[in-house]
Protein backbone atom coordinates (compact mmCIF):
# COMPACT_ATOMS: atom_id res chain seq x y z
CA UNK A 1 0.00 0.00 0.00
CA UNK A 2 1.16 3.26 -1.13
CA UNK A 3 0.07 6.75 -1.53
CA UNK A 4 -1.46 5.44 -5.00
CA UNK A 5 -3.08 2.98 -3.46
CA UNK A 6 -7.10 3.15 -3.25
CA UNK A 7 -9.09 3.67 0.31
CA UNK A 8 -12.32 2.51 0.18
CA UNK A 9 -14.40 4.01 3.42
CA UNK A 10 -16.95 2.90 5.53
CA UNK A 11 -19.61 4.34 3.89
CA UNK A 12 -18.60 2.42 0.64
CA UNK A 13 -17.24 5.88 -1.41
CA UNK A 14 -13.47 4.60 -2.72
CA UNK A 15 -10.65 7.52 -2.82
CA UNK A 16 -8.98 6.75 -5.97
CA UNK A 17 -5.54 7.70 -4.45
CA UNK A 18 -4.47 8.85 -0.88
CA UNK A 19 -3.39 12.46 -1.40
CA UNK A 20 -5.75 15.18 -0.39
CA UNK A 21 -5.85 18.79 -0.81
CA UNK A 22 -7.05 19.70 2.42
CA UNK A 23 -9.31 22.89 3.57
CA UNK A 24 -8.39 26.53 2.65
CA UNK A 25 -10.42 29.94 2.85
CA UNK A 26 -10.40 31.03 -0.89
CA UNK A 27 -12.25 34.60 -0.12
CA UNK A 28 -13.50 34.39 -3.93
CA UNK A 29 -17.35 35.22 -3.25
CA UNK A 30 -18.32 38.76 -4.38
CA UNK A 31 -21.33 39.91 -2.33
CA UNK A 32 -24.07 37.65 -3.57
CA UNK A 33 -21.70 35.15 -1.73
CA UNK A 34 -21.97 32.64 -4.38
CA UNK A 35 -19.41 30.04 -6.12
CA UNK A 36 -17.74 31.92 -8.79
CA UNK A 37 -15.11 31.65 -11.77
CA UNK A 38 -12.35 31.90 -9.82
CA UNK A 39 -13.94 28.81 -7.97
CA UNK A 40 -14.60 26.63 -11.27
CA UNK A 41 -10.98 27.41 -12.45
CA UNK A 42 -8.98 26.42 -9.23
CA UNK A 43 -10.89 23.62 -8.05
CA UNK A 44 -10.77 21.86 -11.98
CA UNK A 45 -7.45 22.55 -12.14
CA UNK A 46 -6.51 20.62 -8.73
CA UNK A 47 -9.01 18.23 -10.07
CA UNK A 48 -6.86 17.79 -13.37
CA UNK A 49 -3.63 17.54 -11.21
CA UNK A 50 -4.73 14.01 -9.81
CA UNK A 51 -5.15 14.42 -5.96
CA UNK A 52 -8.01 11.61 -5.02
CA UNK A 53 -9.79 14.40 -2.63
CA UNK A 54 -10.20 17.97 -2.66
CA UNK A 55 -11.85 19.40 0.75
CA UNK A 56 -13.52 22.93 -0.36
CA UNK A 57 -12.37 26.09 1.93
CA UNK A 58 -15.11 27.07 4.77
CA UNK A 59 -18.21 27.23 3.06
CA UNK A 60 -20.46 29.40 5.82
CA UNK A 61 -24.63 28.03 6.96
CA UNK A 62 -25.66 31.95 7.25
CA UNK A 63 -24.62 35.29 5.42
CA UNK A 64 -24.64 37.10 8.80
CA UNK A 65 -22.30 34.74 10.17
CA UNK A 66 -19.03 34.65 7.83
CA UNK A 67 -15.58 33.08 8.72
CA UNK A 68 -14.32 35.77 6.36
CA UNK A 69 -15.33 38.18 3.94
CA UNK A 70 -15.48 36.51 0.22
CA UNK A 71 -17.00 32.85 2.01
CA UNK A 72 -19.70 30.85 0.33
CA UNK A 73 -22.56 30.69 1.73
CA UNK A 74 -24.50 27.43 1.37
CA UNK A 75 -27.93 27.64 0.58
CA UNK A 76 -30.47 26.88 -2.29
CA UNK A 77 -30.53 29.90 -4.26
CA UNK A 78 -26.94 28.89 -4.98
CA UNK A 79 -27.53 25.71 -6.60
CA UNK A 80 -27.17 26.77 -10.07
CA UNK A 81 -23.60 27.78 -9.17
CA UNK A 82 -22.67 25.18 -6.68
CA UNK A 83 -23.36 22.75 -9.48
CA UNK A 84 -20.83 24.36 -11.46
CA UNK A 85 -18.27 24.19 -8.51
CA UNK A 86 -18.75 20.43 -7.84
CA UNK A 87 -18.51 19.95 -11.45
CA UNK A 88 -15.16 22.09 -12.02
CA UNK A 89 -14.15 20.34 -8.88
CA UNK A 90 -14.76 16.55 -9.72
CA UNK A 91 -13.73 16.71 -13.28
CA UNK A 92 -10.90 14.29 -12.90
CA UNK A 93 -13.12 11.55 -11.23
CA UNK A 94 -11.90 12.74 -8.04
CA UNK A 95 -13.46 13.33 -5.08
CA UNK A 96 -14.14 17.05 -3.61
CA UNK A 97 -16.14 17.75 -0.18
CA UNK A 98 -17.46 20.61 1.16
CA UNK A 99 -16.31 21.88 4.45
CA UNK A 100 -19.34 23.31 6.27
CA UNK A 101 -18.63 25.43 9.64
CA UNK A 102 -20.12 28.23 11.17
CA UNK A 103 -17.80 30.95 12.46
CA UNK A 104 -18.81 31.41 15.95
CA UNK A 105 -17.14 34.23 17.89
CA UNK A 106 -14.49 33.91 15.34
CA UNK A 107 -14.89 36.55 12.66
CA UNK A 108 -13.93 40.09 12.72
CA UNK A 109 -15.79 42.86 13.49
CA UNK A 110 -15.55 43.87 9.37
CA UNK A 111 -17.54 41.35 9.11
CA UNK A 112 -20.01 40.75 12.25
CA UNK A 113 -20.09 43.00 15.23
CA UNK A 114 -22.81 40.95 16.59
CA UNK A 115 -20.99 37.43 16.87
CA UNK A 116 -22.10 34.17 18.53
CA UNK A 117 -21.06 31.68 20.31
CA UNK A 118 -21.44 29.15 23.19
CA UNK A 119 -20.72 31.34 25.80
CA UNK A 120 -20.07 35.30 25.84
CA UNK A 121 -16.25 34.85 26.35
CA UNK A 122 -14.56 37.09 23.69
CA UNK A 123 -11.63 36.01 21.23
CA UNK A 124 -8.43 38.45 22.50
CA UNK A 125 -6.51 39.09 19.27
CA UNK A 126 -5.75 42.46 17.68
CA UNK A 127 -8.61 43.36 18.88
CA UNK A 128 -10.26 42.57 15.83
CA UNK A 129 -12.99 40.78 17.36
CA UNK A 130 -15.92 41.89 18.83
CA UNK A 131 -17.41 39.88 22.07
CA UNK A 132 -20.27 37.01 21.39
CA UNK A 133 -23.76 36.55 22.60
CA UNK A 134 -24.33 33.38 24.00
CA UNK A 135 -26.45 31.30 21.37
CA UNK A 136 -30.16 30.13 22.88
CA UNK A 137 -30.68 26.84 22.93
CA UNK A 138 -33.57 26.81 20.09
CA UNK A 139 -30.91 28.57 18.46
CA UNK A 140 -28.43 25.63 18.79
CA UNK A 141 -31.35 23.48 17.57
CA UNK A 142 -31.83 25.27 14.70
CA UNK A 143 -27.86 25.12 13.81
CA UNK A 144 -27.70 21.68 14.31
CA UNK A 145 -30.56 21.77 10.99
CA UNK A 146 -28.39 24.20 9.24
CA UNK A 147 -25.08 21.83 9.05
CA UNK A 148 -27.17 18.52 8.23
CA UNK A 149 -29.90 20.73 5.48
CA UNK A 150 -26.27 22.65 4.16
CA UNK A 151 -24.80 18.92 3.96
CA UNK A 152 -27.78 17.56 1.84
CA UNK A 153 -27.56 20.39 -0.41
CA UNK A 154 -24.04 20.04 -0.84
CA UNK A 155 -24.81 16.54 -1.67
CA UNK A 156 -27.62 17.75 -4.35
CA UNK A 157 -25.17 20.12 -5.89
CA UNK A 158 -23.06 16.58 -6.88
CA UNK A 159 -20.00 17.28 -4.15
CA UNK A 160 -19.21 13.94 -3.16
CA UNK A 161 -18.95 14.19 0.59
CA UNK A 162 -18.85 17.06 3.75
CA UNK A 163 -16.57 17.69 6.25
CA UNK A 164 -17.85 19.15 9.48
CA UNK A 165 -15.44 21.86 10.74
CA UNK A 166 -15.06 21.12 14.60
CA UNK A 167 -11.71 22.57 14.40
CA UNK A 168 -9.53 25.48 14.41
CA UNK A 169 -11.77 27.60 17.12
CA UNK A 170 -14.63 27.65 15.21
CA UNK A 171 -18.30 27.29 17.03
CA UNK A 172 -18.51 23.70 16.89
CA UNK A 173 -14.76 23.81 18.81
CA UNK A 174 -15.90 26.72 20.50
CA UNK A 175 -18.61 24.20 22.62
CA UNK A 176 -16.22 21.33 22.49
CA UNK A 177 -13.73 23.65 24.78
CA UNK A 178 -14.44 24.64 28.60
CA UNK A 179 -12.34 27.80 28.03
CA UNK A 180 -15.42 28.64 25.70
CA UNK A 181 -18.63 26.84 26.66
CA UNK A 182 -19.41 27.74 30.31
CA UNK A 183 -23.32 26.82 29.62
CA UNK A 184 -25.05 24.92 32.68
CA UNK A 185 -27.45 23.99 29.98
CA UNK A 186 -27.86 20.46 28.56
CA UNK A 187 -24.91 22.11 25.90
CA UNK A 188 -22.31 22.98 28.44
CA UNK A 189 -20.80 21.57 31.58
CA UNK A 190 -19.60 18.08 31.11
CA UNK A 191 -17.34 16.57 27.91
CA UNK A 192 -20.83 14.70 27.00
CA UNK A 193 -22.89 17.77 27.33
CA UNK A 194 -20.17 19.97 25.18
CA UNK A 195 -20.03 17.46 22.79
CA UNK A 196 -23.56 16.68 21.96
CA UNK A 197 -23.58 19.45 19.49
CA UNK A 198 -21.30 18.00 17.01
CA UNK A 199 -22.81 14.58 17.64
CA UNK A 200 -26.24 15.84 16.86
CA UNK A 201 -25.11 17.57 13.64
CA UNK A 202 -23.29 13.94 12.54
CA UNK A 203 -26.60 11.93 13.09
CA UNK A 204 -29.09 14.57 11.75
CA UNK A 205 -26.44 14.91 8.26
CA UNK A 206 -26.10 11.14 8.06
CA UNK A 207 -30.40 11.13 8.22
CA UNK A 208 -30.51 13.93 5.37
CA UNK A 209 -27.44 12.65 3.19
CA UNK A 210 -28.05 8.61 3.48
CA UNK A 211 -25.68 5.85 4.38
CA UNK A 212 -23.42 5.91 1.24
CA UNK A 213 -22.61 9.05 1.40
CA UNK A 214 -18.77 10.23 2.94
CA UNK A 215 -19.22 12.28 6.23
CA UNK A 216 -16.00 13.86 7.73
CA UNK A 217 -15.00 15.37 10.89
CA UNK A 218 -12.26 17.62 11.10
CA UNK A 219 -11.15 18.12 14.93
CA UNK A 220 -8.46 19.72 17.34
CA UNK A 221 -6.03 16.83 18.93
CA UNK A 222 -6.35 19.51 21.42
CA UNK A 223 -6.39 23.66 21.61
CA UNK A 224 -2.70 23.70 23.13
CA UNK A 225 -4.25 26.17 25.77
CA UNK A 226 -4.58 25.95 29.81
CA UNK A 227 -7.62 24.21 30.54
CA UNK A 228 -9.21 23.52 26.98
CA UNK A 229 -10.31 21.07 24.79
CA UNK A 230 -7.11 18.12 25.88
CA UNK A 231 -5.79 15.51 24.07
CA UNK A 232 -7.90 13.04 26.34
CA UNK A 233 -11.19 14.97 25.56
CA UNK A 234 -9.99 14.55 21.95
CA UNK A 235 -9.45 10.56 22.28
CA UNK A 236 -13.08 10.26 23.61
CA UNK A 237 -15.01 11.89 21.18
CA UNK A 238 -13.01 10.24 18.46
CA UNK A 239 -14.36 6.78 19.88
CA UNK A 240 -17.81 8.41 19.66
CA UNK A 241 -17.38 9.44 16.52
CA UNK A 242 -16.03 6.09 15.30
CA UNK A 243 -19.07 4.87 16.69
CA UNK A 244 -21.24 7.00 14.83
CA UNK A 245 -19.75 6.07 11.79
CA UNK A 246 -17.50 8.65 10.43
CA UNK A 247 -15.68 8.19 7.39
CA UNK A 248 -12.54 10.06 8.01
CA UNK A 249 -11.29 12.00 10.18
CA UNK A 250 -8.62 14.74 9.93
CA UNK A 251 -6.54 15.66 12.93
CA UNK A 252 -4.92 19.11 13.38
CA UNK A 253 -5.04 21.39 16.99
CA UNK A 254 -5.11 24.85 17.89
CA UNK A 255 -7.00 27.65 17.10
CA UNK A 256 -6.40 31.79 16.17
CA UNK A 257 -5.46 32.44 19.84
CA UNK A 258 -2.64 29.61 19.66
CA UNK A 259 -2.33 28.37 15.60
CA UNK A 260 -0.90 25.06 16.15
CA UNK A 261 -2.37 24.20 12.64
CA UNK A 262 -0.16 27.19 11.22
CA UNK A 263 2.64 27.58 12.77
CA UNK A 264 5.68 24.79 14.08
CA UNK A 265 7.05 26.31 16.72
CA UNK A 266 5.66 24.61 19.90
CA UNK A 267 5.57 20.84 17.71
CA UNK A 268 8.13 18.76 19.17
CA UNK A 269 11.70 18.37 17.22
CA UNK A 270 11.30 14.48 17.06
CA UNK A 271 7.54 14.93 15.45
CA UNK A 272 9.39 17.74 13.12
CA UNK A 273 11.78 15.04 11.78
CA UNK A 274 8.89 12.52 11.18
CA UNK A 275 7.44 15.55 9.11
CA UNK A 276 3.78 14.87 10.63
CA UNK A 277 3.10 17.57 12.92
CA UNK A 278 0.12 15.47 14.58
CA UNK A 279 1.55 11.84 14.14
CA UNK A 280 2.02 11.85 17.32
CA UNK A 281 -1.47 11.97 18.71
CA UNK A 282 -2.48 9.91 15.41
CA UNK A 283 -0.43 6.98 17.14
CA UNK A 284 -2.86 7.13 19.94
CA UNK A 285 -5.99 7.14 18.34
CA UNK A 286 -4.70 4.28 16.12
CA UNK A 287 -4.12 2.04 19.59
CA UNK A 288 -8.18 2.63 20.13
CA UNK A 289 -9.76 3.03 16.83
CA UNK A 290 -9.64 1.98 13.46
CA UNK A 291 -11.67 4.98 12.01
CA UNK A 292 -10.08 6.43 8.54
CA UNK A 293 -7.64 9.09 9.30
CA UNK A 294 -6.05 11.98 7.87
CA UNK A 295 -3.23 14.13 8.94
CA UNK A 296 -2.30 17.59 8.27
CA UNK A 297 0.53 19.33 8.10
CA UNK A 298 4.39 19.18 7.74
CA UNK A 299 4.33 16.27 5.69
CA UNK A 300 6.96 16.86 2.65
CA UNK A 301 8.63 13.76 1.36
CA UNK A 302 6.87 10.99 -0.51
CA UNK A 303 8.69 8.42 1.28
CA UNK A 304 7.30 9.69 4.10
CA UNK A 305 4.06 9.52 3.30
CA UNK A 306 4.01 5.69 1.55
CA UNK A 307 5.59 4.62 4.74
CA UNK A 308 3.57 6.46 7.11
CA UNK A 309 0.75 4.43 5.02
CA UNK A 310 2.24 1.68 5.12
CA UNK A 311 3.06 1.24 9.09
CA UNK A 312 -1.01 1.78 9.12
CA UNK A 313 -0.36 5.28 11.20
CA UNK A 314 -2.46 7.08 8.50
CA UNK A 315 -4.81 6.80 5.63
CA UNK A 316 -4.74 9.78 4.24
CA UNK A 317 -2.00 12.56 3.38
CA UNK A 318 -3.51 16.19 3.93
CA UNK A 319 -1.34 18.44 2.23
CA UNK A 320 -3.01 22.11 1.93
CA UNK A 321 -0.13 25.04 1.17
CA UNK A 322 2.13 23.05 -0.72
CA UNK A 323 -0.84 23.81 -3.58
CA UNK A 324 0.02 27.27 -3.58
CA UNK A 325 3.80 27.43 -3.87
CA UNK A 326 4.08 25.06 -6.51
CA UNK A 327 2.57 24.84 -9.83
CA UNK A 328 0.49 21.59 -10.73
CA UNK A 329 1.71 20.34 -7.11
CA UNK A 330 0.41 17.29 -7.04
CA UNK A 331 0.99 15.88 -10.30
CA UNK A 332 4.66 16.62 -9.82
CA UNK A 333 4.70 15.18 -5.65
CA UNK A 334 3.06 11.86 -6.56
CA UNK A 335 5.04 11.43 -9.37
CA UNK A 336 7.96 12.31 -7.17
CA UNK A 337 9.47 15.48 -9.28
CA UNK A 338 9.45 17.66 -5.96
CA UNK A 339 10.09 17.58 -2.42
CA UNK A 340 8.37 21.03 -1.42
CA UNK A 341 10.23 22.82 1.35
CA UNK A 342 8.73 25.07 3.72
CA UNK A 343 8.15 28.60 3.14
CA UNK A 344 7.93 31.45 6.07
CA UNK A 345 7.31 35.00 6.42
CA UNK A 346 9.86 36.27 8.95
CA UNK A 347 9.65 39.90 10.67
CA UNK A 348 10.55 39.47 13.94
CA UNK A 349 6.80 41.09 14.51
CA UNK A 350 4.32 37.86 15.21
CA UNK A 351 1.27 39.37 14.49
CA UNK A 352 2.46 41.04 11.42
CA UNK A 353 3.78 37.78 10.46
CA UNK A 354 0.45 36.35 10.78
CA UNK A 355 -1.09 38.81 8.77
CA UNK A 356 1.34 38.82 6.10
CA UNK A 357 1.57 34.60 5.88
CA UNK A 358 -2.25 34.68 5.85
CA UNK A 359 -2.30 37.76 2.80
CA UNK A 360 0.51 35.95 0.72
CA UNK A 361 -1.46 32.41 0.40
CA UNK A 362 -4.72 34.80 -0.41
CA UNK A 363 -2.94 36.23 -3.27
CA UNK A 364 -1.70 33.12 -4.77
CA UNK A 365 -5.15 31.14 -4.65
CA UNK A 366 -6.30 34.58 -6.14
CA UNK A 367 -3.71 34.53 -8.80
CA UNK A 368 -4.76 30.61 -9.55
CA UNK A 369 -8.27 31.50 -9.49
CA UNK A 370 -7.87 33.81 -12.44
CA UNK A 371 -5.62 31.34 -14.34
CA UNK A 372 -2.38 32.49 -13.30
CA UNK A 373 0.56 30.86 -12.05
CA UNK A 374 2.40 30.55 -8.48
CA UNK A 375 4.46 33.71 -8.07
CA UNK A 376 6.78 33.82 -5.02
CA UNK A 377 7.59 37.46 -4.96
CA UNK A 378 5.17 39.15 -2.98
CA UNK A 379 6.90 41.32 0.10
CA UNK A 380 5.16 40.94 3.98
CA UNK A 381 3.74 44.07 3.60
CA UNK A 382 2.13 43.92 0.74
CA UNK A 383 1.03 40.52 1.41
CA UNK A 384 -0.91 42.08 5.15
CA UNK A 385 -2.13 45.06 3.03
CA UNK A 386 -4.03 43.09 0.66
CA UNK A 387 -5.48 40.63 3.30
CA UNK A 388 -6.81 43.92 5.55
CA UNK A 389 -8.01 45.46 2.53
CA UNK A 390 -10.10 42.29 1.50
CA UNK A 391 -11.15 42.21 4.37
CA UNK A 392 -12.43 45.48 5.07
CA UNK A 393 -13.55 46.43 1.42
CA UNK A 394 -15.39 43.54 0.75
CA UNK A 395 -17.21 43.38 4.37
CA UNK A 396 -18.30 46.88 3.94
CA UNK A 397 -19.38 45.86 0.35
CA UNK A 398 -21.65 43.28 1.73
CA UNK A 399 -23.03 45.33 4.51
CA UNK A 400 -23.77 48.51 1.76
CA UNK A 401 -25.57 45.92 -0.33
CA UNK A 402 -27.50 44.31 2.31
Amino acid sequence: MDIHSSLKLPCGAVLDNRLAKAAMTERFSDSDLKPNQKHYTLYEKWAKDGSGLLITGNVLLDSSHLESAGNVVMNEVSMPELKLWAAAATANGNHCWTQISHSGRQTSIFNNLRPVSASNVKLKKLGFFAKPRTLLEDEILQLIEQFAEASRISKEAGFTGVQIHAAHGYLISQFLSPNTNLRTDSWGGSLENRTRILFEIIRRTRAKVGSNFPISVKLNSSDFQKGGFSEEDSLWVIKKLDELGVDLLEISGGTYENAEFLLAENVRQSTKNREAYFLDFAEKVRKQSSIPLMVTGGIRTLSFCNTALQEGLLDVVGMARPYLLYDDFAKRFLSEELTPEPFTIRTGIKAFEDMAEAGFYNLQLDRLGRGGSVYLGYSPARSAFHLVKHEFVKAMANKLRG
